[in-house]
């Protein structure tokens, strides 16, 4: 390299080397920002979608929670979190996230009392804004379901309280399993379109408070969260240990309480139905063909017998396909605490004995014993 070419080329290199320890500073500077900036959005971005995003963007599932009156942000963010039920998802990921987020947006003391209808698809900015913001009272209704009711007799209930103004679309809600699946009692049903409706037996009866305005499906979901609370884990021991399934433990419960009006009957009832099944015998329930039939009478005709349905307990063997009727919490027991009394004697049959006495049953071990008693009681059927 010629002298002035040298010369040239080291006067660059000066240059460049005076012009980077002055920029090298900005230039970290700026790339440490850069970083940093990449890192909080990061950290945002998890934290949006693992705390304050919603808990299910796809459920719309309305849920009432109650705010009392007073209550801190922990007391809120806690209700909330528990808000679904025991062993369910909640209606926020957890409750630091809640806490963190109505401090950092000084909304911590601004939460109202009420109650309110949340869902899963509702993310905390949303829930907070809802509670910050409040809601008037709205006037609620009581209604009291008794044992044994069908679904199209809740529905003439409801429709008695004002509660529904079509009662078809709570009856089609009634079959409609899909809509209703996230109960696991219900998503575990087989063949669930084979039945009249497949709710029917899960409609716990019971006095219900709703909204008076409430949506069908908004008192339904009540009633079936009510069954859900009260069939307890010692009914789902006690069902695995005689072999039975849940629905098979509601269906056999629900023929028992239409058949029996007297409480001290229902595990006599019960004791009757298990040696007839596990005599491979029909279980011949006047209840089943009422349910099939819409008629409420002591005797059916053979030609009413012979009628083709899948309730039909005269013509069919076994259980019917599903329950017939809401059974109470003691027709619940007695299917599964069957009368030991009456079992290990083998009673195979039971009539009705004269109704204007009494409302016990009148029971036979044998059929000559229960054609005796049918003959002497049948002139008060009417």
């Amino acid at each position: 390299m010629k002298r002035d070419d040298r010369t040239e080329y080291n006067a660059v290199r000066m240059r460049w080397q005076r012009f980077w320890h002055y920029t090298r500073p900005i230039a970290t500077w700026l790339l440490s920002i850069a970083l940093v900036a990449v890192i909080v959005i990061l950290a945002v971005s998890f934290v949006l979608s693992h705390y304050v995003s919603a808990v299910d963007p796809d459920d719309p599932t309305p849920y009432e929670v109650e705010i009392p009156q007073n209550a801190s942000a922990s007391k809120i963010a806690d209700l909330l979190y528990h808000a679904c039920g025991e062993g369910e998802k909640g209606l926020i990921v957890s409750t630091a996230s809640f806490k963190v987020y109505v401090d950092f947006v000084g909304k911590a003391n601004g939460l109202k009392a009420g109650t309110y209808r949340l869902s899963k698809n509702m993310t905390i900015p949303e829930i907070v804004d809802v509670l910050a913001e409040g809601n008037p009272a709205r006037r609620t209704k009581r209604f009291t379901v008794p044992e044994g009711y069908t679904v199209e007799e809740i529905a003439a209930l409801l429709m008695r309280e004002e509660l529904l103004s079509d009662a078809g679309a709570f009856t089609a809600l009634c079959r409609d399993a899909a809509t209703f699946a996230k109960y696991p009692f219900i998503a575990e049903i087989k063949n669930p379109s084979d039945r009249r409706y497949v709710l029917e037996g899960y409609l716990f009866p019971d006095t219900y408070e709703v909204y008076a305005d409430a949506t069908p499906e908004e008192i339904l979901n009540k009633m079936l969260a009510r069954y859900y609370e009260v069939y307890t884990g010692e009914w789902v021991t006690r069902a695995q240990e005689l072999d039975m399934t849940r629905d098979q433990v509601m269906t056999l419960a629900s023929i028992i309480e239409r058949e029996a009006r007297d409480a001290d009957d229902f595990t006599k009832v019960s004791a009757v139905f298990h040696n007839r099944l596990d005599r491979g015998m029909k279980l011949e329930s006047c209840a089943t063909l009422s349910y099939v039939t819409g008629v409420h009478r002591y005797t059916f005709s053979a030609d009413e017998q012979a009628i083709v349905s899948s309730y039909n307990t005269y013509l069919n063997e076994g259980l019917p396909i599903g329950p017939i009727a809401s059974p109470g919490a003691a027709a619940i027991q007695a299917a599964l605490y069957p009368n030991e009394e009456y079992l290990a004697e083998g009673y195979l049959y039971f009539c009705n004995g004269n109704p204007n006495e009494s409302a016990a049953l009148i029971f036979s071990k044998t059929y000559e014993e229960h054609q005796a008693n049918v003959n002497k009681y049948r002139q008060y059927w009417g």
